[in-house]
C-alpha cells in the first residue's frame, strides 16, 4: 500500500479550522486525499457565511488547499467507506460495544504497509470522537498512546501523529511486488457476509438472536485477511455446500 491509498475520512466535523489544520497536516507528510462525512460544520444558522468558515478552513490549510478543494463529501460514513478494503477507526476508549482490540499509530503503519487496495483512517467529531456506530463501521480500532491525566488530542494533532506514521513506514519504502491480487473493498465484502448469513440461516443456525454480531466479526475478519474476490467466492461454495449437505 501506497501514500496516495490511504484516505483520511472526518466524520461529522464540526470545525472549519480544524479541518483545514487537517490539510495542513496531511500535505506535511505527502497524504492527499480526504474524505468528509455528515460535515456538521455545514451549517451556518450561527450566522457565520458560507464564504467566511471556507476562509477560516483555508487560512488554517497553508498552502494545503488542494486538498480542501479535490476532498469528497459524503452524507454519511458508511457512504465514505464502502469502496475501502479496510477501515480503521481512531478512538481512545474501550468498552463492552466497541472493538476489543486496538492498535497503535506506528502498529496500523506497518500493517498497513504489507497490504493493497485502499485504506480509510477514520476519525471523529471533535468533540465527541467516533460513537459506536461509527466505530462498528470500522474493521480496526487504533489510539494514540498518551498520559492518562490530559488524553484529549486535537483533530489536526491526532491526523498528523497517524501521517507522520504513515510517511515513516510508507514514503521511502520500495515498491511492491507486481501482481494481479486486489483485495475486497467493504461492499463486496458486505454482500459476502450476507450471503454467508442467509445460508446459516437457511439451516437453523440463528434460533437465538446473533446475526448482526457476527456479521460486524465476519466484516472485520475478511478485512483484515485481505481476500480477494476469488477467494471470497470460494469461501461462500464452501458455505453453501455445506448448507445444502446440511438440508
Amino acid at each position: 500500500m501506497h501514500l496516495n491509498d490511504i484516505y483520511i475520512v472526518l466524520a461529522r466535523p464540526s470545525e472549519w479550522g480544524n479541518t483545514g489544520a487537517v490539510c495542513r497536516a496531511m500535505k506535511n507528510m505527502g497524504l492527499s486525499r480526504l474524505r468528509i462525512a455528515a460535515p456538521a460544520y455545514m451549517d451556518t444558522s450561527k450566522g457565520i457565511s458560507m464564504e467566511a468558515s471556507v476562509e477560516k478552513l483555508l487560512a488554517r490549510a497553508i498552502h494545503a488547499a488542494h486538498i480542501w478543494n479535490e476532498a469528497e463529501h459524503f452524507a454519511t460514513l458508511q457512504e465514505a467507506l464502502t469502496d475501502c478494503t479496510i477501515s480503521i477507526g481512531t478512538s481512545r476508549r474501550r468498552g463492552r460495544r466497541r472493538k476489543s482490540v486496538t492498535v497503535t499509530p506506528r502498529e496500523l503503519a506497518a500493517f498497513l504497509q504489507s497490504m493493497d487496495g485502499k485504506a480509510a483512517l477514520v476519525f471523529g467529531n471533535e468533540r465527541t470522537g467516533l460513537n459506536g456506530e461509527e466505530l462498528d463501521l470500522c474493521n480496526i480500532a487504533s489510539h494514540i498512546p498518551v498520559h492518562p491525566e490530559f488524553p484529549s488530542i486535537n483533530l489536526s494533532h491526532a491526523v498528523q501523529i497517524y501521517a507522520y506514521e504513515l510517511h515513516q513506514c510508507m514514503a521511502e519504502g520500495p515498491a511492491p511486488v507486481p501482481g494481479t491480487w486486489i483485495p475486497m473493498n467493504a461492499g463486496e465484502i458486505q454482500a459476502l457476509v450476507n450471503k454467508t448469513c442467509n445460508f446459516l440461516e437457511s439451516i437453523g443456525f440463528y434460533k437465538y438472536p446473533g446475526r448482526a454480531k457476527q456479521e460486524s466479526f465476519l466484516q472485520d475478519l475478511i478485512a483484515r485477511a485481505g481476500l480477494n474476490i476469488k477467494e471470497g467466492r470460494y469461501l461462500s461454495s464452501i458455505i453453501a455446500k455445506g448448507a445444502s449437505m446440511h438440508g
